[in-house]
């Protein structure tokens, strides 16, 4: 009779791993980062929460992943024009997300108001409605869809750990732990970072304000610029 504390060794093992190699490529620094940043501060109510909407997306779209590689399609993600093709999409995607930053401090069209709270909760939402990727669960989907180095990390880390763990529908309670472990890396990170921007950087004044957006919106294009670019200068993932 198998030993019952062997597979909750394993679950916690598993789990473990999985959380230390989640967190570790969490606090790198990249569009996803940003993007969490610039939500939790926009967001009136609750933006500390940002990060946990944030991730929820995030989650969404590496189930996805993890789904697609196990019913054996990871030579897809290891094709150099696949990750050309997300590079540059993504690329597009991110530049037109901080251009549209820059263009809105220019016409002054990004609201402060909440820097002091003297907006009512009803006109706060209607404003934060007209921004782009306003749904933050969509945007964790799409921002992180949008980095091709989150597909070659799933093409060449993710899936080595999961050939390593023996990662499979057979073994399901290794599975769970496995995405279980690397998504709450990711939340634990993000979570504390829509915390100390919501607590911390609300507090700005108006010009310094849009300054920090002004930069986020550079790293953005920057970060799009790269990503768009690179993969073509590469002849192998």
């Amino acid at each position: 009779m198998p030993d019952p504390s062997g597979y909750v060794t394993a679950f916690w093992g598993i789990f473990s791993f999985s959380f230390l190699v989640a967190l570790t490529g969490a606090m790198s620094p990249g569009p996803l980062l940003t993007y969490t940043i610039i939500k939790s501060v926009q967001t009136s109510k609750r933006g500390y929460l940002m990060g946990v909407w944030i991730i929820t997306g995030h989650a969404i779209l590496e189930m996805g992943i993890i789904l697609f590689l196990l019913l054996g399609f990871s030579f897809v993600l290891k094709s150099i024009y696949v990750v050309r093709g997300i590079g540059l999409a993504g690329g597009i995607i991110l530049c037109y997300f901080g251009a549209s930053i820059i263009r809105d401090l220019y016409h002054h069209k990004i609201p402060t108001s909440f820097l002091n709270s003297r907006l009512s909760e009803e006109e706060q939402d209607t404003s934060l409605r007209s921004r782009n990727l306003d749904n933050p669960v969509i945007g964790g989907i799409l921002v992180s869809m949008s980095n091709p180095y989150l597909w070659i990390w799933w093409a060449t880390i993710g899936l080595a750990f999961m050939i390593h763990f023996d990662i499979s529908f057979r073994h399901w309670p290794k599975l769970f732990a496995f995405f279980l472990g690397h998504e709450a890396g990711d939340l634990s990170w993000y979570l504390i970072i829509s915390t100390m921007a919501f607590f911390g950087l609300r507090h700005l004044n108006k010009k310094a304000y849009y300054g920090f957006l002004f930069i986020c919106a550079v790293f953005l294009i920057l970060f799009g610029i790269y990503i768009g670019v690179f993969p073509f200068l590469k002849e192998t993932v």
